[in-house]
């Protein structure tokens, strides 16, 4: 009898095991956590968006989803984006249709009608990403990169349960033209430096960069027909350093590495002024035909090239076309501030003369507000960058010849300006420019009688006559640029200083976590989402 018993139970034991191993597992859901998308601090500050008060939780099962094999490169910078922080290597697959959950899908329509808009849908069972062109899905991906913790942008495994908070958000610029400029001659800048600019400055939907690669102090790219611009003409900068240059594949590399953040590199040869690294290589193109000696200070204003020579216009025709050949961009920037040294009718025929030597290599003429003197070619963008009202002639100049304005004033847009008396390194020609000046202005209204239709956008140039370094370049750049990127975005009507003040003092720990050197201005209320801390204590440059 007790074997009988024994037999039973031996029986309903792996019955029962059987049928647990058959059956199959069934993953409880857990419901949503409430989140509030009106209250995050998004930057620039999108057109429209509607909160659902959900999330969707990013984990180990998400995966990204594509709709055309063109979408890859995209579908691939979100997944590395995010693998660092959250230890998930997300899959990545390309499908026609939007799946059912548990997905991040990135598809083009037509319904977005701007080129760089998009339209981000965040429900409990995943992220609808729709945009007119790719460039829309990269500025929707810097989007919903700020509606992740923070640290997110960390390169280290976190511990965190990675929450998007639900809803809605349709966005496109006020402004196709959002732009920072560099000035890699003065000091010179290496190719690692102007990356790391490139990733800050695409992470807040500048579109964008402007390379400074010619002045007094140093010639900074390789032009084979001239070798002797960057040989000799490259090897010193303000001080007395030893300078540098890019080469062209260094050049080529860069533009690349723009192109894949939807930066546009705008490179500028300065003439007829500001020129001395030229003159000083070759002295051919001086009227006396002898080299002047190289410049490693400040002063402006007192350097042209020689306008009645032919060798000048060969030359210029021989540095425009190949970097011409080495920019995919459709602008040229061909400088023209400060000429003091040039004659103004010998400075109208040079500008007339360079203007077309652009056109006959395919590129469009960029150039600072003086050159609107001349007669300007169809296309021509004027650079405005006037100190106060007494300077505006140039941009109506420019507008009468139905030019388009390209803002950069230097009382707002000057990253190189100092913050305030105290601050170590900038300059203050222009006035000195805290955050809230920097931001307090529009593009429309800064002018009067020019407005938004014969603006392009903006620009916020940093020179760097005391930027040495990375950590230099950030101090001036960070947050001031950052407001340059709203105004560029950002309808006007939906901008406020009180309200933005706020957003941008909860990126502090967005900006810790990407290690950027930025200026704790006092005027901004600095908090810590994690510590729920205020910083008032401005940095040390």
């Amino acid at each position: 009898m007790k074997t009988h018993y024994s037999s039973i139970l031996t029986f309903l034991i792996i019955s029962l095991l059987t049928i647990t191993s058959c059956k199959k597992e069934v993953k409880i859901k857990k419901p949503a956590t409430p989140k509030d998308l009106l209250k995050e601090n998004i930057i620039p500050k999108p057109v429209t968006l509607t909160a659902t008060g959900s999330s969707f939780e990013l984990n180990s099962n998400s995966e990204i989803h594509y709709q055309s094999d063109a979408l890859k490169p995209i579908a691939n910078y979100l997944s590395e984006l995010l693998q660092p922080a959250t230890g998930f290597k997300l899959p990545i697959k390309v499908m026609s249709s939007m799946p059912s959950t548990d997905h991040i899908y990135l598809s083009l329509s037509d319904s977005i009608q701007h080129k760089e808009g998009y339209l981000l849908t965040i429900k409990e069972n995943g992220i609808d990403l729709k945009a007119n062109k790719p460039a829309g899905l990269f500025y929707g991906i810097q989007t919903l990169r700020q509606l992740l913790p923070a640290n997110i942008e960390l390169k280290e495994k976190q511990n965190n349960t990675w929450l998007i908070a639900s809803g809605t958000i349709t966005d496109e610029p006020s402004y196709s033209y959002r732009g920072a400029m560099l000035d890699v001659a003065r000091h010179f800048l290496g190719l690692e430096t102007v990356k790391r600019y490139i990733d800050l400055l695409s992470f807040y939907k500048i579109n964008t960069l402007h390379l400074h690669l010619s002045d007094d102090q140093g010639w900074r790219i390789e032009i084979k027909s001239w070798p002797n611009l960057t040989t000799h003409g490259g090897s010193t900068e303000v001080g007395g350093g030893e300078g540098g240059f890019f080469t062209q594949e260094q050049y080529k590399e860069l533009v690349k590495y723009a192109q894949d953040r939807f930066i546009t590199i705008v490179p500028e040869i300065d003439m007829p002024g500001h020129t001395n690294a030229a003159l000083s290589s070759y002295p051919e193109l001086n009227c006396n035909g002898k080299a002047t000696k190289p410049y490693t200070g400040t002063r402006v204003g007192f350097s042209s090239f020689c306008t009645d020579k032919d060798i000048t216009y060969k030359f210029i025709d021989d540095v425009i076309r190949e970097l011409a050949e080495m920019t995919p961009g459709e602008y040229i920037h061909i400088g023209g501030d400060e000429s003091d040294a040039t004659p103004i009718k010998d400075y109208i025929k040079f500008i007339n003369k360079v203007q077309k030597i652009v056109s006959s290599h395919g590129k469009k003429v960029l150039g600072w507000d003086e050159i609107a003197h001349a007669t300007l070619e169809p296309n021509t963008i004027v650079q405005y960058w006037a100190r106060d009202s007494t300077e505006n002639k140039n941009a109506f100049n420019a507008v009468k010849q139905n030019a388009k304005i390209l803002m950069s004033p230097a009382t707002k847009a000057y990253l190189d300006m100092k913050y305030d008396k105290t601050t170590k390194i900038g300059l203050d020609w222009a006035g000195l420019t805290e955050v809230d000046v920097a931001y307090n202005w529009s593009l429309e209204n800064h002018i009067e009688d020019i407005s938004k239709e014969n603006i392009i956008g903006v620009e916020a140039p940093l020179w760097t006559e005391t930027v040495e370094n990375i950590k230099d370049l950030e101090f001036l750049a960070f947050p001031r640029v950052i407001g340059i990127a709203e105004i560029g975005w950002t309808p006007t009507s939906q901008r406020n200083w009180e309200e933005y003040k706020v957003r941008l003092g909860k990126h502090k720990d967005r900006l810790d976590a990407l290690h950027v050197n930025y200026y704790t201005s006092e005027l901004v209320p600095w908090q810590s989402t994690v510590t729920d801390t205020v910083v008032s204590t401005p940095k040390e440059n």
